[in-house]
């Protein structure tokens, strides 16, 4: 009993990470109307970034946090700008194919720089568990719930409330009507990346802190996928649940796996199961918006 409800508090707290990297999935989907799959990488390349600036130069945590941010919001900005501005008008599935020779080439770049092992991060917190209730929780975890619901709620209040957050909604409506109304869709673009960027970087952060960093991180984005689509592909609050349900339910797989199946990777595949059984039953998610066409 003991193991399930640490599994649940894990799966709960993982599920807020998830949650943050799928709000980066409807994001650039809501500004863009275009899936990136390059998204772990994105994750990857902060985390490196981080360590780097902890290891090789020595700076505080606190300094190396704030200049991987700034450094995630120029990378996301000049991404935009060098290789997807010059798509703007082309077909979504131009874009998409974009994404994935993107992941490639980061996959490949990141581990020719700083090799494929896994490379833990210096100690940041003076305990590296917190005793809560008897269970044992990681602190990097704990301390990353704060910072979660800020991003959640921030997010939430941008679409809804901010001029720009209109804007990304009218151009993943319609860029050539957008651009008529007087919206750069340009800057629109570059802010979504930017941003998208900047989240995915503190999310790769906390998660180098405890599973150190290597390039499996970048499964994470492929991991958070079918996070977004159980929520809905374009809906903020959608992401955070999803996010929060496929932390619990793939730590309750694990739970399962280890006490009674011994499959040995059920971990690991329960979120695509989940996947596959919500586009047969509910393809737009839980709270997606239903694309009606008339032919």
């Amino acid at each position: 009993m003991e193991l399930f409800v640490q599994l649940m508090i894990n799966g709960l707290i993982v599920g807020s990470l998830y949650g943050v990297v799928a709000m980066c999935f409807v994001l650039v989907y809501k500004s863009t109307q275009v899936v990136n799959f390059a998204q772990g990488e994105f994750l990857l390349v902060g985390a490196w970034t981080c360590l780097s600036l902890l290891t090789y130069f020595e700076l505080p945590f606190w300094l190396g946090f704030l200049v991987t941010l700034a450094f995630m919001t120029v990378f996301g900005i000049l991404l935009q700008a060098l290789v997807l501005r010059p798509l703007i008008g082309e077909s979504a599935i131009s874009v998409v194919m974009v994404t994935v020779g993107l992941a490639i080439f980061f996959q490949a770049a990141l581990n020719m720089i700083f090799g494929s092992f896994a490379k833990p991060f210096p100690q940041v917190f003076s305990q590296e568990t917190i005793e809560i209730f008897g269970l044992q929780i990681e602190t990097a975890y704990l301390m990353s719930i704060v910072p979660s619901i800020i991003i959640m709620v921030a997010f939430y209040i941008f679409f809804k409330r901010s001029r720009w957050g209109l804007a990304m909604r009218a151009t993943a409506y319609d860029q050539q009507v957008a651009q008529s109304l007087g919206i750069s869709v340009k800057n629109v673009f570059a802010m979504a990346w930017a941003i998208s960027a900047v989240v995915s970087g503190v999310a790769g952060i906390v998660l180098g802190m405890v599973n150190t960093v290597s390039n499996g991180l970048a499964f994470i984005g492929i991991k958070v996928f079918p996070a977004t689509i159980v929520g809905g592909l374009d809906s903020i609050v959608g992401a955070v649940i999803g996010g929060l349900i496929i932390g619990v339910l793939e730590n309750m797989a694990e739970f399962v796996d280890g006490q009674f199946l011994h499959f040995g990777n059920l971990y690991a595949i329960a979120p695509f199961y989940i996947l596959i059984i919500f586009l047969m039953v509910k393809p737009y998610g839980l709270f997606g918006t239903k694309d009606i066409e008339r032919l």
